[in-house]
């Protein structure tokens, strides 16, 4: 079932609360893949009611970013989101969400939006943090579920849901990788046959990296090197950033005592890809 307005969609909720139903939230910019499909899946198996927001937000992208050119096909991903388990599949119109009086934006402040993609994109985040803070006030679900693929995004949000102390359960799911090892995206769309070739060496260098921790180097710098070198082997490669940052603090380090995100973004022509692995 396809909602493109806040009211039905609050009235539909509201009838389902009524009967005890418990309600889980799964936004997504559209054109679905695996990646979508497992945090769907997760959602249906917690909740009694499995919302999925199909929404390409304006406020998230920058001065020319691809807003224009972003994927869309909503029949295609109804049938998709319905088949892993969606009741609803709320795609509202950027009117609906921003009205053209709107001028409320809520921002994250600090070291945790400033590093990764909040370094390049600096008004990524205030986007992101808009818009799920008002998908969460439409929805009020009591479990919403995010991918590890946008690891910086799910700590950004963690620390939303904190701070503003918002009853909602944030579940970060597993990366999903085609069969290569590339973590899926729907810009992965955008690649040329060679690009889309040498784009797996981002999952390798991490793996490169983690396997340099594991075997005893802690050192978060030589780590970032050795990611980085393996990257510069592809000839299309441009990186963005490669970094390593405790998580979900993304505070920087110099040596690896805990938990850490090592966490990449790399352009291949005109497609900006990021990918991550947590260790330590």
């Amino acid at each position: 079932m396809i909602i493109t307005t806040i009211s039905e969609l609050r009235n539909y909720l509201h009838n389902q609360r009524l009967q005890g139903k418990t309600v889980g939230l799964v936004p997504t910019m559209g054109y679905l893949h695996d990646g979508h499909l497992s945090l769907i899946r997760a959602a249906r198996k917690e909740n009694n009611v499995v919302v999925v927001s199909d929404f390409v937000n304006p406020t998230q992208f920058g001065p020319n970013e691809d807003f224009a050119t972003y994927p869309r096909d909503i029949e295609r991903d109804a049938k998709l989101a319905t088949d892993a388990g969606a009741d609803v599949i709320f795609h509202p119109s950027v009117e609906e969400m921003y009205p053209t009086d709107s001028s409320t934006i809520v921002e994250v402040e600090g070291n945790i939006t400033k590093v990764l993609c909040g370094a390049s994109r600096p008004t990524h985040f205030k986007g992101v943090t808009t818009v799920v803070s008002m998908l969460f006030n439409i929805v009020q679900p009591d479990k919403a579920y995010f991918g590890q693929k946008d690891a910086q995004q799910a700590a950004v949000l963690m620390k939303m849901i904190n701070d503003l102390h918002m009853n909602i359960e944030l579940i970060t799911c597993p990366i999903v990788r085609e069969s290569d090892g590339l973590a899926m995206s729907s810009r992965n769309t955008y690649l040329s046959v060679e690009e889309r070739k040498q784009a797996v060496v981002l999952n390798q260098a991490l793996k490169a990296g983690k396997d340099a921790f594991e075997k005893g180097e802690k050192e978060a710098s030589k780590l970032v090197k050795i990611i980085s070198n393996k990257i510069n082997e592809m000839p299309l490669a441009e990186i963005d950033y490669v970094n390593i940052l405790d998580f979900p603090s993304l505070a920087p380090v110099s040596k690896i005592e805990k938990e850490v995100l090592a966490a990449v973004a790399v352009k291949f022509g005109k497609t900006r890809l990021i990918d991550n692995v947590i260790f330590g």
